[in-house]
Formats: C-alpha cells, sequence, structure tokens
C-alpha cells in the first residue's frame, strides 16, 4: 500500500478513486508512566513512554486505515493526515484518514 500525504504520487497515475477511509484507536495513560511523567515533568526531558504509546496508536490507525482502504479494492491512500484528540482526563484518540484510491502499477 502506498500511503502519501499529497494528492498525487508522483509517477503514478490514479486511475479510480475509492472514497475516503479512516483508521483510529484511543488509547489510555498508564499509571506507571504517570509516575514517570511526574519525575520528568520536574527534571524536564521527553516523556518516552508517551512518545512509545502515542508511536503505537499511530500505527494502529494508519493498519486499521490501510486495511479499510483494502476492502475498497485500493492501492494506494493519498492526502493522508493524521488527527489527535483528548477524549477524557489521560486518553487520547488518534484518527488516520485520507482517499483510498487505485494507481496504475
Amino acid at each position: 500500500m502506498i500511503i502519501a500525504t499529497t494528492e498525487s504520487i508522483p509517477g503514478k497515475e490514479v486511475i479510480a478513486y475509492k472514497g475516503f477511509v479512516k483508521g483510529s484507536t484511543i488509547q489510555a495513560k498508564h499509571i506507571g508512566s504517570d509516575l514517570l511523567a511526574g519525575l520528568k515533568n520536574i527534571v524536564g526531558g521527553e516523556i518516552k513512554e508517551y512518545s512509545d504509546m502515542m508511536d503505537k496508536a499511530r500505527k494502529v490507525a494508519i493498519s486499521r486505515m490501510v486495511k479499510d482502504a483494502e476492502g475498497m479494492g485500493a492501492n494506494a491512500i493519498v492526502a493522508m493526515r493524521l488527527q489527535t484528540s483528548s477524549v477524557m482526563n489521560g486518553a487520547a484518540e488518534i484518527v488516520a484518514y485520507g482517499t483510498a484510491v487505485v494507481v496504475k502499477e
């Protein structure tokens, strides 16, 4: 599956538009991560546990979007975007979305 954040894929011709596709997941913080984050808040620096959690969430959301596109018979996704929103205190939703297309091989 080709995934592009652009409206087209250089060197590829879009021969069919299949439609809007998306994938999402909601991730909640872990109490152990919260304790470590609290310490980082005092001394500064990257909160690796949260970075890892969000990286995993992005991968899950993108994987679900790809599955949606494959179900439509697409072999590429254009105009792909990621969006994050807070769902509740301690939980965030990651949404991956774009347009499923068929490109000439």
